[in-house]
Parts: C-alpha cells; structure tokens; sequence
C-alpha cells in the first residue's frame, strides 16, 4: 500500500530525491565508490557542494547580493547559540519574538551573550498566534524571529520593517513560499522539513554583518571560518548535503519557490476548508496565522478518536498525530507532498463523518 507521509520532520522527500539517492549509494557518478566512502575533498563532491550553495542562493533571489551559503551541523538548535555568538556584540542587546517552543529556546541560548528582549510573546495563549505591531529598539544588534512554528500551526505571513539586520528560523518553511529574502541578515534552517534528510543545516547569511562583535569567537563557531573554508572547514555531512542539492535541483524543475507555492497554498486551502466545513473538526491556530505547512486540528469529541486513526491508518496515512506537547493531530504539508495525500486525508475526515 502507498504511504502518506506527515511526518513533521524528517519528512517526506520526492521520489526521484530517494531513487537517485539510492544509485549514488552503490556508485556515485560511476566512479566505483560509494556516496558514502568519498573523500569530501574529492572533485566529485567539491562539484556538489559548490553547485548546492550557489543553487541555494539563486532559489532565494540572492545571488551577488553579498550572501554566502553554508551547510553545518547540529541543527537549527547550535545556530540559536552560533547567531548570537556573531552577530550580538559584548554587552549587546537583540529583540526576539516568541512564537513558540523553538522560539523560545532561541532565547534560552542568547541569554549566554547578553540580554534579549522579548518584544512580543503568544505564549500566554499556548502560541495559537503571531503577535503584530510590537516595536523593535533601533539600537539593538538584531531582530530574532521563526518564520513557521511546526508544533502549534501558526507562520508569520509578513514581515516588520526594522532599522536592524533580521535573524531568521526558516526551518521548516524554507523554499515553500515567495518572499523578498534580502529582508533579512540570516536566514538557518535545518535541512530535514523542505530540503533533504537530517543531518545538515543550511545557513544564509550577509557576509557585511561578520566580525563587528569585538570578541574571539571559537573556529567551529565561527561563520566567517566556515565561509573561507568554502563550507569544509571540518568533513560535511556528505550525503545529506548531496540529497539536499537532488532536493533543490527538484524543486528547481517544479518552477522553484514560485512554482511550489501555488501547490502548497492548493493543499493547505483543501485541508482547512475541510476542518472548518467538518462538525466533528476544529482548527488550534488562529486563522489568519495558520500555517500552510503544518495544519493543527483536534477533534471535538475524543471519543472518535479510536475510530478516526483506524480510518487513516488503513488508508495508508503516516506521522498524522500532533506534537506530544499538544496532542490531536498536524498535518505537516511540506514540499514534496503531492496533493492527492491532502485528497485522501479530507476523504477519510468525511468518511469519518457518516460513519458517527
């Protein structure tokens, strides 16, 4: 039986990412080797990491506008240590929004640095929303935000204007969406929502924003080593940087960013149309919030809960049921889920309707 996968991240990939994954495995560029086994200074792979950044920053419109692309390690959680460590100067200051868990721990890691502020926070209401109007100081080193809360349901749909450079956690909406990109000073995300399997993290950032915080900064905390070292200052995660470069030249051929919105906001319009249409469903996150990558939804009596995971899992639906922090279920809508998934799971939430 076909499986759909929800899974919140590692996600699903697109099929054609998997089978030329699995060629690469047994022999990579017909060299007798494996993906796994080569040198990552072999030309080979050189060729993959340099066509992997610079597709990255022609995806997201960047190309010679000063940015450079990385791909590191430890998650978007060591950049909530890493983004601070280069951009907040000593005795320095940066405003964060807190929209939700990750979010939060982002401001658990920059009270290493300095003192940041918390300009607005959703927390009191369980995160089911995305403060607006909140000031940002102009004096301030950086603007910290999460573009996309994969727990609770919710994306920024806009972002403010700030005199100072803006941080963003793209992790699990990168490349989903048109946005104007050069709004930000950085930009990270974890590879394994919208851009290949865990173990790499993507890093975007302008380079004219390095070197101003007047301390030493550990090499492997470094941004500015890892640039001169063209993203090799230690072995890369070969493989996982390989699968993301099959991922973006994919996702190039769908049209790039452009081209996969219009497929996503297709699938995220089928699914809360059924959660708002359905008696038995109800959305978590506030409407005008609601995430198009991850839809939360409870059901209104837990009592058919036994009957409705019979229903999707016999149909061949996968990771449906929602964070263990919140419970209900989330439907995570990423890239490379085709939309007949998005058909299946509504025709599963009628079935489940004339079957109460």
């Amino acid at each position: 039986m076909k499986k759909h996968n929800y899974s919140a991240g590692p996600c699903i990939l697109p099929q054609e990412v998997f089978e030329k994954s699995a060629a690469a495995i047994l022999d990579f560029n017909n060299s007798g080797l494996s993906i796994l086994e080569i040198s990552h200074r072999s030309k080979d792979f050189v060729a993959v990491m340099e066509e992997a950044r610079a597709l990255v920053l022609e995806l997201l419109g960047l190309q010679g506008k000063g940015y450079q692309a990385l791909f590191m390690h430890g998650g978007a959680s060591l950049e909530f240590l890493m983004v601070p460590y280069n951009l907040m100067k000593q005795n320095g200051k940066a405003a964060y929004l807190d929209t939700g868990t990750w979010a939060n721990n982002a401001i658990k890691e920059a009270r290493f640095f300095g003192e940041p502020m918390v300009v607005a926070s959703s927390k009191a209401s369980n995160y089911t929303f995305i403060p607006k109007d909140f000031a940002i100081p102009v004096d301030d080193d950086y603007f910290h935000c999460t573009s996309n809360n994969t727990i609770f349901g919710t994306q920024m749909k806009s972002f403010p204007e700030t005199a100072v450079p803006m941080v963003c956690d793209m992790s699990s909406d990168i490349f989903s969406r048109t946005i104007d990109f050069s709004k930000f000073g950085l930009i990270y995300a974890g590879a394994q929502k919208n851009m290949g399997p865990a173990g790499a993290t993507l890093v975007v950032i302008k380079e004219e924003l390095l070197g101003r915080t007047g301390r030493e900064i550990p090499s492997m905390l470094d941004y500015q080593k890892h640039i001169a070292a063209e993203s090799m200052y230690n072995t890369p995660s070969v493989f996982p940087i390989y699968a993301s470069l099959l991922t973006l030249q994919w996702l190039k051929g769908q049209g790039g960013i452009a081209g996969i919105e219009k497929v996503n906001e297709q699938k995220a319009a089928l699914l809360y149309a059924e959660i708002d249409r359905n008696p038995l469903f109800r959305g978590t996150a506030a409407v005008e919030d609601r995430s198009i990558m991850n839809a939360t939804f409870l059901l209104n009596d837990e009592s058919h809960a036994p009957l409705f995971d019979s229903l999707w899992k016999s149909a061949g639906i996968s990771g449906l049921p929602g964070h263990r922090s919140v419970g209900g279920y989330r439907a995570s809508m990423y890239n490379a889920l085709p939309l007949e998934s998005v058909e299946l799971l509504v025709a599963v939430m009628k079935e489940l309707e004339t079957k109460i």
